[in-house]
C-alpha cells in the first residue's frame, strides 16, 4: 500500500454544507471524497470532524496535508 495520507486531488474541493457536523476524509482513501466511508479503518488514521454553526461553502483539502484540517491552506501547491 501506498504510504498515508492518500493525495485524493492536488486540487481544493468547494461544497456548500448545512449548519452541524462533518467528517473529513484525512486518510485519502474514502470513495465519498472529501467525506469519510470508514475506509481508514485498520490504518492508524481516523476522520476529522468539524462543525459548522451555518449553512455555507467550504474549501475542504483533497491533498490531505493541510495544516489547518479540513480546510485547504494551499499546501497541494508543494507537493
Amino acid at each position: 500500500m501506498d504510504p498515508l495520507p492518500k493525495i485524493h486531488d492536488k486540487q481544493p474541493v468547494g461544497v456548500e454544507l448545512p449548519a452541524g457536523d462533518h467528517w473529513w476524509c484525512a486518510c485519502g482513501l474514502s470513495g465519498h471524497q472529501p467525506n469519510c466511508d470508514g475506509s481508514h479503518k485498520g490504518t492508524g488514521f481516523g476522520p476529522k470532524k468539524f462543525t459548522l454553526p451555518e449553512a455555507k461553502k467550504v474549501w475542504l483539502c483533497n491533498c490531505k496535508h493541510t495544516k489547518n484540517p479540513p480546510f485547504c491552506d494551499g499546501s497541494h501547491k508543494a507537493l
